[in-house]
Parts: C-alpha cells; sequence; structure tokens
C-alpha cells in the first residue's frame, strides 16, 4: 500500500554508486584512504542503504555532520570507523562517541577536554581530528593557534589524534592559486604538528573539487561527497571522470489539454501560448523537491524528448509543452531527474536552470519522497 496513489518515484541506483566510488579509487589510488561523505541523509539518497553499500564496497570512514547521524549509523549495524564533522557539544554526546568507538573532530579545548576526561572514565582511548582553518572562515582552529592546540590536545594520554583535517571554499573555481596556497599551509601545520612529535598518519583536505582538481591535495585520505552521488562541484566543473546518476525521480501526466493562442498558464501569467499548444500537466512541483525556479526555464524527458516546462511551478504540478510529441496521453511516464531513453537529466543540469548546486537538488529531492532502490 505504500505507493499506492503515489504518482512520483524516486529510484535510487546502488551500482551507480558503487561504480563512482570505483572512479574515485582510480584516481586517487589505492593508498589513499577514502571517506564517504553521508551526511544530509547521504545528500537525499538515504544514509542507511547508502553506508551499507559503501562498507561493504571497503570505503574507509563514513563521514556525518552530527552524532545522532553516527548513533543511527551504528543502531543500523554499520561498524566501519565514522568521523563527525561537526564534531560533539557536551559530556552526554563526548560519552555516546566513546560507547560507540566514533572519531570526532575537535576544534575546541573545552570539547578536547570533555571528550579525554569521559573517555578516561570508561578506560578507553579515541581517536579524534582536528580542524584547522586553512581558508574556509568556517570550523576550525586557526593557523596561528593550531601548535598550541595540538601541544594542548598531546597532553591527554586518552586523546588520539589521528590527523589533521581541513575544508576548501573553491577548489572548483578555475583560478588555482587560494586552493594552491591552502594545501601549502595544510602541509605547514602537519609538518609542525609532527615535530611537536605526533605521528599524525591520517590527515584530510581534499573534498570532491580537490580530488578532481587537485591531486597534490589527497594526503593520507580524501573525503568525496557530492561525486559519489554523480553530481559536480559545481554545474560548470567539468571533472576528468564520467561519473553516474545515481538518482531519479520520475511523475506522470495527468491530462494533455489543447490551448488556443494568447492562453496563460500557471500562476502570475508569466507564460503564454504563441498558437495553439499542446500542454500536460505532470504530478510534481516543488513540494516535491523541484525549484520554482524551473519555471519557464527547465526542461523534462517525456517519451525519451526533451518538453519544456512552461509557466510557473506550482506546489504539486509543473506544467509542459509536448506539441508534437504525439500521441502524449494521461498516465505515461515524465522523467523529472535521470535517465528515460536515450536522453539524461542530471542533477546538475537541474542545478544550472535553477541557479543552484546538485548537492541542493539532490537533498530537496531525497527528503520528499521514500527511496526505491536498485541493484
Amino acid at each position: 500500500m505504500e505507493w499506492l496513489g503515489r504518482y512520483n518515484r524516486v529510484k535510487i541506483d546502488l551500482s551507480a554508486l558503487v561504480y563512482n566510488l570505483k572512479q574515485v579509487r582510480e584516481l586517487v589510488g589505492p593508498e589513499t584512504r577514502i571517506m564517504g561523505v553521508v551526511k544530509a541523509d547521504a545528500y537525499g539518497h538515504g544514509r542507511i542503504t547508502v553506508s551499507r553499500a559503501l562498507e561493504s564496497n571497503s570505503v574507509d570512514r563514513l563521514g556525518v555532520a552530527f552524532l545522532w547521524e553516527a548513533l543511527d549509523l551504528r543502531e543500523k549495524g554499520i561498524r566501519c570507523p565514522i568521523v563527525i564533522l561537526s564534531g560533539i557539544e557536551n559530556g552526554e554526546e563526548a560519552a555516546a562517541v566513546v560507547e560507540n568507538d566514533l572519531t570526532p573532530v575537535v576544534y575546541d579545548l573545552e570539547r578536547a577536554e570533555t571528550l579525554a576526561r569521559e573517555a578516561e572514565i570508561r578506560g578507553k582511548r579515541i581517536s579524534v581530528q582536528v580542524k584547522v582553518d586553512t581558508g574556509m572562515g568556517r570550523l576550525g582552529i586557526s593557523l596561528g593557534e593550531a601548535a598550541a592546540f595540538l601541544e594542548k590536545i598531546r597532553a591527554y594520554p586518552s586523546l588520539i589524534p589521528e590527523g589533521l583535517t581541513s575544508h576548501f571554499p573553491s577548489a572548483d573555481e578555475p583560478s588555482r592559486k587560494f586552493t594552491e596556497d591552502q594545501i601549502a599551509l595544510f602541509r605547514k601545520v602537519i609538518q609542525r604538528g609532527r615535530s611537536l612529535g605526533l605521528e599524525l598518519p591520517v590527515n584530510s583536505l581534499a573534498n570532491s573539487a580537490g580530488v578532481m582538481a587537485h591531486p597534490d591535495s589527497y594526503f593520507q585520505m580524501v573525503r568525496p561527497g557530492i561525486m559519489l552521488y554523480g553530481g559536480m562541484p559545481d554545474p560548470n566543473f567539468r571533472g576528468p571522470v564520467t561519473l553516474r546518476p545515481v538518482m531519479a525521480l520520475s511523475g506522470r501526466i495527468l491530462q494533455v489539454r489543447r490551448l488556443p493562442e494568447g492562453t496563460s498558464v500557471s500562476y502570475g501569467r508569466t507564460y503564454q501560448t504563441k498558437g495553439e499548444r499542446k500542454i500536460a500537466v505532470l504530478s510534481a512541483g516543488y513540494s516535491d523537491g523541484l525549484p520554482r525556479r524551473l519555471s519557464n526555464r527547465g526542461q523534462v524527458l517525456i517519451r525519451g524528448r526533451r518538453a519544456p516546462i512552461v509557466g510557473r511551478v506550482c506546489m504539486n504540478l509543473l506544467m509542459v509543452d509536448v506539441t508534437g510529441l504525439e500521441p502524449v496521453r494521461p498516465g505515461e511516464e515524465a522523467v523529472f531527474l535521470g535517465r528515460q531513453g536515450e536522453d539524461c537529466i542530471t542533477g546538475d543540469q537541474l542545478a544550472a536552470w535553477a541557479d543552484t548546486i546538485s548537492y541542493e537538488i539532490f537533498c530537496a529531492i531525497g527528503q520528499s519522497h521514500p527511496k526505491e532502490y536498485v541493484k
């Protein structure tokens, strides 16, 4: 009964996910570890099923944003190392980290001390990643404070600083200087930490853009996210490998109408027919994760051919011009994201039409629907 009355379907192709992981491996080589980033419900693809697929294909670590995501993975039987990229907040969270063998990112001495105390109480040692800010301006220790911070972390016997981590803000841009400067700064901080007696065996800087555009940023571990799901860091980014789309969204034609010249379509009357047009009303809108910015800009696949979206995207419906696609009938499939026939609408194409990025597209669509997994 789950699908009764549901016209819109989201399918997740796990074979495409595994293929994309293999592309990462081919780029970084066998010596570089891979952290598969599964935060935000695996970018809308479903963190449990995606994590199981990545774990069964020997990913080295999984990355989540917050503790509750890591606990959910543990409860569902995921055993591989999990890194909490946004760290922890208090003693209760620190205790859960220790009990579940999780690896938090640390960037605050008070929270590091809390972690150390909880680990010592339980007679354990836990691994941590120390975050330094090399230019993102977000979470992290400033470069000038990094050495003193590492000295204090080293003083806690229950903490194992397994490596440093940082983040790229613009590794997908054509200009390379800022990113190359970040890489150099990150390397210097690692050297400084090792000069203090820390081994720091697993350092991590490269996100998907770094993996594809900056081989000198690999260090000992990379953190691919969007590229695992078949997307690019930016719609205009051109990567060195071909990726397969993992998510697809399809719906149904509800009605096909012949509208005379001068007929306005949808809210705001932003589109008016020029001559008689055949307009199909489809079963998805912005409540299904399709951006309203697709209005009068996006395209949909029907019968393997592209049909332009006309008028404003509504909450549950949108309209496309199917003039010339004879004979189109109610009940036929319409593909908003993914492949139909020989053509494919990618997350990056949707993102370009909507002036956004595929991350937002995938998260919005994935959060709006139950998912079917295809192996």
